[in-house]
């Protein structure tokens, strides 16, 4: 694990957010970082990786029209966020991340290789849309998300002013 996202890591464990992070597609490592730097049981609460259809289906309560788009990942967060309600033995500050993904393949899809990552807060929802090369391969796509994602958790504590990633000329992220 690089020094920088450690460190990263490190001051998301020392802010008081709870968080509840739901993710579909892509976005493991992620959780993966998080754990691997002490402090991980003060943020986390509970994860879910809702990898096949009806696990996300049973998330969201009924089928999506399409898995990865800005409204899932803003239903994920939003159920994710409630999910956080109920765990939560503490006042303070809490998260709802939802994250879904369409990477690399070894079949046939349509759409480019996307990511829609949305963050709930007590009153407001922050939302991301990611766009990936295709010609960057599914493990550094996944290493892209799981970057957002920690990234854009790191600007919901106050920790950064803004998410940092290192794209390709094909590449666009956008805030909504």
């Amino acid at each position: 694990m690089a020094e920088d996202l450690r460190s990263l890591v490190e001051r998301i464990h020392a802010m008081p957010p709870q968080v509840v992070y739901a993710f579909a597609g892509a976005g493991s490592q992620a959780l993966w970082w998080l754990h691997r730097v002490e402090g991980s049981s003060r943020t986390l609460l509970e994860a879910v990786d809702c990898y096949a259809p009806r696990s996300l289906e049973a998330l969201l309560g009924a089928p999506p029209t399409q898995s990865v788009s800005a409204e899932v990942a803003r239903a994920m967060a939003v159920r994710a966020y409630t999910r956080a309600s109920l765990l939560s033995d503490r006042r303070g500050p809490l998260l709802g991340v939802g994250c879904t993904a369409a990477l690399a393949t070894d079949r046939e899809r349509r759409g480019a290789d996307r990511c829609f990552l949305a963050i709930r807060e007590a009153h407001v929802v922050q939302g991301y849309a990611l766009t990936m090369s295709k010609e960057r391969g599914r493990e550094a796509q996944e290493d892209l998300v799981s970057q957002l994602v920690i990234g854009a958790i790191a600007v919901t504590c106050g920790v950064r002013d803004e998410v940092w990633l290192t794209l390709k000329p094909d590449e666009d992220l956008f805030c909504w």
